[in-house]
C-alpha cells in the first residue's frame, strides 16, 4: 500500500517568521523542510555553481548583460528540483514559487504574513541593524519576492487566491501558528 504524501508550500513575507513556522510544522509532522537546500539540489542537477543560484534566489533580474543565464533557465532547474523532491515523498517547500511549480500535484499552499512594523522589529533584532535599515531591507526583499513570483508564475504574490490558507504569524507566534496550520492540513487530508 502506498504511503500518503503530504506536500505543503509556504510563501512568506520577509520577517514574518515564515521559515520558522515551516520548520516547526516540519517538526510536528515529521517531514522534511526545503529552503536553501533547493538551491543546492538545482545547482547539483544543472552542473552550475551554487553561487549562481544563491545570487539570484527569489529575485528577478531585469538586465542580463554579457549573455549569462536568464531567470527562466535558473527557475527551470530549481523547479525540477522541487518536483523531484515532491515526487519522492512528503515535504514542505519554502518560497521559490513552489505553490505554482507544484500546481499539478496535490499540495497545500500556505502564505505567512505579519504587519510591516512587526517585521521591521523582528529583522532589526535578528540582524542587529537599525529599524531604518530594517525598513529598507524588508521593503526591498518583499518587492524582490513579489517581482520574482509575479513574473515567473503569472500570479500575484501574497494574494489569497494563490493559497489555501493565509495567516498572520504575529498573532499566535511561531509554535501556535504551526499548530494551527497542522490542524488545517490534517482536516483536509
Amino acid at each position: 500500500m502506498e504511503e500518503k504524501k503530504t506536500i505543503i508550500t509556504v510563501g512568506r513575507q520577509f520577517g514574518s517568521g515564515g521559515l520558522a513556522v515551516a520548520k516547526e510544522l516540519g517538526r510536528i509532522l515529521d517531514i522534511p523542510v526545503y529552503d536553501g537546500e533547493l538551491l543546492e539540489e538545482a545547482a547539483r542537477k544543472s552542473g552550475l555553481a551554487e553561487q549562481l543560484f544563491n545570487s539570484n534566489d527569489e529575485k528577478r533580474r531585469y538586465w542580463n548583460f554579457g549573455g549569462g543565464l536568464d531567470d527562466a533557465y535558473i527557475f527551470k532547474f530549481q523547479s525540477d528540483a522541487i518536483r523531484t523532491l515532491a515526487a519522492q515523498g512528503s515535504a514542505i517547500f519554502v518560497g521559490r514559487c513552489s505553490n505554482h511549480v507544484l500546481k499539478d500535484m496535490k499540495s497545500i499552499n500556505i502564505f505567512i504574513s505579519a504587519p510591516f512594523e512587526f517585521r521591521v522589529r523582528e529583522v532589526a533584532g535578528r540582524e542587529g541593524i537599525s529599524e531604518t535599515e530594517a525598513e529598507r531591507k524588508v521593503s526591498r526583499i518583499d518587492r524582490e519576492r513579489a517581482d520574482y513570483y509575479n513574473y515567473l508564475s503569472l500570479g500575484k504574490w501574497g494574494a489569497a487566491k494563490e493559497y489555501h490558507l493565509c495567516i498572520d504569524a504575529s498573532i499566535l507566534g511561531i509554535k501556535k501558528t504551526a499548530e494551527l496550520i497542522c490542524g488545517f492540513v490534517k482536516s483536509i487530508e
